[in-house]
């Protein structure tokens, strides 16, 4: 089966009806509402229901477009706006990133040995996927979408004044798969373009990618003047750089040449001159390490450090980490060599390396020592921390009787509390490929049952038996609301999708004003999250992360395998200190409920 065959056959994406999303709406909003809150949404919802009401209308329009010929999906506008439509900076605050496993005992660790390694993998596995042999995933006996695949490589974001766009192969512009044979590597703040395919197409040995890494790193040796690295630019909110990318595209043509070169490679590798101080600081730069020794835009940019260590960061509106994983795993589960040999790859001499230099003015020159100044102070006011389970991971769970993700969720709620005296919005993204274009879907995650939990978890006079009852009957509600995401019966994404019908199409339909369901409590709090959660399940990775989503949002990358339970928290610095204590309580909670579900018989 080619790697795309199935997409077609795959199920549409369900779209739930008006009424069944508003009603779990206020279901999931109302244990973080007060009662008068309740009462002011829910009256809300019924003026958004009733008939003739903006509700009907605006879902009445979502459906003609679900219908519509060459519509995929009801949600085929909502992603580009959710992501594209962002107009602050995607870097710390978007993109995410993956921290490899070391280099496998045997196989190279040098830095250039292991750049080399990871640019044979990609390419081979790109080779695949142009050839259409990359296997369909199947999970659960259910096939899922492939289409992200499409995104690898030869894939940029570009910044636009209104909403970005993307520039990509197998697109209208660009059809087929991508024809380029360059990448292009960073190092010190400079950029050099570098052949990896040869003129007819079979990809260089890795000897010859390491000779030319090697002229990289020689050519590269003394940084470029200051405030010449553009890789800087791609740091600073969409509009600005939309408008500084246009300066500079117009002020020489070499630019707009030196510009194509970056967007139409296969994808950037950005060699760092010094070994991160330990893993929180490998993670810490693979978010949002700069020096402009990176371009963010770049849908995958590989990072080597000077020991060796790599890892990846993903631009994400078109890549979720499914996608990521399953390219990873392809990535790290095969030696260098016989990607290598697979691929083809022979030896062709040094491959062509050539710098990509700018020409600036005053203002760009300004523009890039501002945007430098900028994004290091935004990471410099991001706390984090790694926080790792060695002695518990997926089977210490499901021996105790428990789903995992709802054993480490029902403890994330439990740490949140006793770190902050309450529960908050939470956020866990649940993956939906099994549909025809297929991304993710929002799930809430605190339940009645999950109050309810705390609660008899923070009651002295409870006793064990209580304490259990509640942790299952918690759980038993999390999987099933889970499974219900899974399967797209989940509020959020529809109603925020009537919201954005209402802005573009209000005036034709009728519905000039924002409909009042959208400055209820219910739909504010619900949404405003405290922690974020995502999870990314690889063997090949060490730890996952991404930024927080507000001002007073936790975010919690975790990678949760049978053996171990690996975790990458962010937050803005005004909530360190909370987020060390919710850290702290975590790991009590573990163990707390180990002991708890350890000592008295499973309900499962």
């Amino acid at each position: 089966m080619s790697t795309f065959a199935r997409e077609e056959s795959l199920p549409r994406v369900p779209l739930p009806t008006l009424e069944a999303s508003c009603e779990r709406f206020l279901a999931w909003s109302a244990p973080l509402l007060t009662a008068d809150e309740r009462a002011a949404t829910e009256a809300e919802v019924a003026a958004f229901l009733r008939p003739g009401g903006p509700g009907r209308v605006l879902h009445a329009a979502l459906e003609e477009y679900d219908a519509t010929a060459g519509v995929h999906s009801w949600l085929d506008t909502f992603w580009p706006y959710r992501y594209l439509g962002r107009r602050d900076r995607i870097a710390l605050n978007a993109n995410f990133f993956f921290l490899f496993q070391d280099a496998a005992p045997g196989e190279p660790q040098s830095q250039v040995a292991r750049a080399a390694g990871l640019i044979a993998g990609a390419v081979g596995y790109k080779r695949q996927l142009d050839q259409d042999l990359v296997p369909p995933v199947v999970q659960r006996g259910q096939a899922q979408s492939m289409v992200q695949n499409a995104y690898l490589f030869s894939t940029t974001r570009i910044p636009g004044a209104q909403q970005d766009t993307v520039r990509s192969p197998y697109s209208d512009e660009w059809p087929g798969p991508s024809d380029a044979r360059h990448i292009v590597v960073f190092h010190r703040g400079a950029m050099f373009r570098m052949e990896v395919l040869g003129a007819d197409g079979d990809p260089h040995s890795l000897d010859d990618l390491e000779a030319g890494l090697h002229a990289v790193l020689k050519a590269g040796a003394q940084p470029p003047a200051p405030d010449t690295s553009v890789g800087h630019l791609t740091t600073m909110a969409r509009a600005e750089w939309a408008a500084a990318r246009e300066s500079l595209r117009t002020l020489d043509p070499r630019n707009a040449a030196a510009l194509d070169d970056i967007e139409t490679a296969l994808f950037c590798v950005c060699l760092e001159d010094f070994a991160p101080a330990d893993v929180q600081d490998a993670c810490d730069q693979l978010l949002y390490g700069d020096r402009g020794n990176r371009w963010f835009d770049k849908a995958v940019s590989l990072i080597v450090f000077a020991d060796g260590r790599a890892g990846i960061n993903v631009e994400h509106c078109e890549l979720d980490g499914t996608t990521i994983l399953g390219f990873t795993d392809a990535l790290l589960s095969t030696p260098a060599e016989e990607h290598s040999r697979r691929s083809g790859a022979r030896s062709q001499g040094l491959p062509a390396v050539e710098p990509l230099v700018f020409e600036l003015d005053d203002a760009l020159r300004a523009q890039v020592r501002s945007a430098a100044d900028a994004f290091a102070a935004y990471g410099a006011a991001t706390a984090t921390r790694t926080v790792s389970f060695d002695d518990f991971g997926s089977t210490t769970a499901k021996a105790l009787g428990a789903s995992p993700d709802a054993f480490v969720q029902l403890a994330y709620q439990l740490a949140h509390q006793r770190a902050k005296g309450h529960l908050g919005a939470t956020y866990e993204s649940i993956a939906t490929r099994q549909y025809r274009y297929g991304r993710t879907e929002a799930m809430r995650v605190v339940t009645p049952e999950i109050q309810e939990f705390v609660a008899a978890m923070e009651d002295p006079a409870a006793s064990a038996d209580t304490r259990r009852a509640a942790f299952h009957a918690a759980a038993a509600q999390h999987v099933t609301r889970a499974k219900e995401c899974q399967t797209g019966q989940a509020p959020e994404q529809h109603l925020w999708e009537l919201e954005l019908i209402q802005r573009r199409r209000g005036a034709e339909l009728g519905v000039t004003e924002q409909p009042a369901l959208y400055r209820t409590p219910g739909w504010l709090t619900m949404r405003d999250d405290y922690l974020s959660t995502s999870s990314a399940p690889s063997v090949h990775i060490q730890y996952f992360g991404f930024g927080s989503t507000s001002s007073r949002c936790i975010g919690v990358a975790y990678v949760l395998l049978p053996d171990r339970f690996h975790l990458y928290l962010s937050t803005p610095l005004p909530v360190a200190d909370q987020m060390h204590t919710f850290a702290d309580r975590l790991r009590e909670a573990l163990t707390e409920l180990r002991a708890l579900l350890s000592s008295g018989p499973s309900t499962n």
